[in-house]
């Protein structure tokens, strides 16, 4: 991109989904206000999208986070992710050509790579027949019986075996962030 610019997807955990509501309009200004350029939302569960000449994802994930605190009030975590790093996650998946439905398929973005003895010992709950594949910062999830509402097999399951902080989205919203950062 011109002048060293990256395009980036800010994918923020938990947002309109129980108690933490924010306005796609309030994040767009947010993003916008830290001096990223071109700031775009995708859907109501907390997406956006920008250009930035800052190179350090935690540093503009701790930028987003801090701002949403300061001005909006809840804490929210961030996962940033490049659109080079988004295409390489969309490549990645082992299931996206397996399934029809995008609801069934899923990534979990990371805020880490999980240490290898958790990794080891994450298991797919008894009775659920759902198939997942680490790679890196990313877990690559399959849902062949049905989508994700009804598993045990959830973000917050993730995050308490991994110590990792986690945010899911499902596959359309992938190829949509991947598509909308260039990636």
């Amino acid at each position: 991109m011109a002048g060293g610019s990256t395009r980036y997807a800010a994918l923020l955990r938990g947002v309109n989904v129980g108690s933490t509501r924010i306005a796609m309009a309030d994040l767009r200004r947010l993003v916008a206000d830290l001096g990223h350029e071109d700031v775009k939302t995708y859907l109501q569960s907390g997406n956006a999208v920008f250009t930035s000449s800052e190179t350090d994802t935690g540093k503009l994930a701790q930028g987003i986070e801090r701002a949403i605190a300061d001005e909006l009030g809840p804490t929210v975590p961030v996962l940033v992710r490049s659109g080079a790093e988004l295409a390489a996650v969309a490549a990645a998946s082992p299931y996206a050509d397996q399934q029809d439905d995008p609801t069934r398929v899923l990534v979990a973005f990371l805020s880490a790579a999980p240490a290898k003895a958790r990794l080891a010992a994450l298991a797919v709950p008894a009775g659920e027949n759902i198939e997942y594949a680490a790679a890196g910062r990313e877990i690559h999830l399959h849902f062949p019986d049905g989508g994700y509402g009804r598993t045990k097999f959830t973000n917050a399951y993730l995050e308490k075996k991994l110590g990792v902080v986690a945010t899911t989205r499902n596959w359309k919203s992938v190829l949509a962030l991947r598509d909308l950062t260039g990636g």
